[in-house]
């Protein structure tokens, strides 16, 4: 902890008021669905998932009308089409295997807690094991940034599972993180905040007390981005992952089709407001894959799950190169992502154990 004292306070000493000024200038929203397959976000719909009575529920007609497609590209238009329409014209998605493009957790885990760990700090702890492990002792990005004077109160950070107060340190870290059915209206006072809360505190507990209705969450999430204008924000949704193991396939689209148009929220409000527009960077991506050799497999992951390792990624916004679909070989890491970001805000960060 003392060590990244001191590496912020030399920050704080160094960096010129006339660069802390445009750092302070320049926003990041990191978005995160859980356990999103690569093979759904550059094939679309998959027929031979489809096809199988137990993952369908009585449901195929409806889902191959509004998924289907003979070629890959208008099938995952039709599912993800803020995606291939807007993020592949103005920003870069990377993870297409098929094309060369590859994109790997680094952790030899391949779930949630380490996969988040992973990406929010930059790098691979592996004592960091469980869903269950203990408040994260790395530094993540997001406390980094609130001890920087540009940023210190005005991050935030919103997630439908639990897990995050874990994840992010949230009493260490010194910002709000806001999961699950935490109640929002103790973080914010605005118009809709105690109606928020109290529909997220009163709605039907389909995963039980640890995670809540992506629905819920990130109206929770635009309220407080309108109205606090943080300068720094992280989201994550869950319904991908969960009605993955559902092995409801129908639901698992609709959840990512649904995250789509959520994305296409937050960058319609990121191009329509002044500190925003043109100063606002986006990464979106996933905490870990699923099976895929196996049609049987999707529903699962984890080490012991073939291919749980292979992830994809986006970026859109300021100072991101319009690369759109990279279809040439790379091999990019998790651990690499954020320090992308950290790149084009140039600031050097650095995670360390507290």
């Amino acid at each position: 902890m003392r060590q990244f004292l001191f590496f912020s306070l030399l920050m704080t000493l160094f960096i010129s008021p006339a660069y802390s000024q445009k750092l302070a200038e320049h926003r990041v929203i990191v978005i995160m669905t859980d356990g999103f397959r690569w093979q759904e976000v550059f094939g679309g719909m998959d027929s031979s998932i489809v096809k199988v009575k137990r993952f369908h529920h009585g449901d195929s007609a409806r889902l191959v009308k509004q998924y289907w497609a003979p070629d890959a590209e208008t099938r995952r238009e039709k599912l993800l089409p803020f995606f291939w329409n807007t993020i592949a014209k103005q920003g870069q998605i990377h993870g297409n295997r098929s094309k060369g493009s590859l994109v790997n957790v680094a952790n030899p885990y391949w779930f949630s807690y380490p996969g988040y760990s992973e990406l929010l700090t930059g790098q691979v702890d592996t004592s960091v094991n469980s869903n269950d492990y203990k408040a994260n002792p790395n530094t993540n990005f997001f406390e980094y940034l609130n001890s920087l004077n540009a940023y210190k109160g005005s991050v935030a950070a919103f997630g439908a599972w639990d897990a995050f107060d874990r994840i992010l340190n949230e009493k260490r870290a010194g910002f709000p993180v806001i999961n699950a059915f935490d109640d929002y209206n103790s973080y914010v006072k605005s118009k809709d905040s105690d109606l928020l809360s109290r529909m997220t505190k009163d709605s039907f507990r389909t995963f039980g007390d640890a995670e809540v209705l992506d629905g819920f969450m990130h109206y929770q999430a635009m309220d407080y981005l309108k109205n606090k204008k943080p300068k720094a924000m992280f989201i994550s949704y869950g319904e991908t992952d969960e009605f993955a193991h559902e092995g409801h396939y129908g639901h698992y689209l609709n959840a990512a089709h649904q995250f789509d148009a959520w994305l296409a929220d937050i960058w319609r409000f990121v191009e329509s407001d002044p500190l925003y527009k043109g100063k606002t960077t986006l990464l979106i991506t996933t905490d870990h894959g699923r099976g895929d050799k196996n049609k049987y497999e999707w529903t699962s992951h984890g080490e012991k799950v073939k291919d749980c390792h292979e992830i994809w990624y986006a970026m859109l916004g300021a100072k991101v190169p319009r690369l759109g679909e990279v279809q040439s070989p790379e091999q990019v890491y998790q651990k690499d992502l954020i320090h992308f970001v950290a790149k084009i805000m140039e600031i050097p960060f650095s995670s360390r154990p507290n």
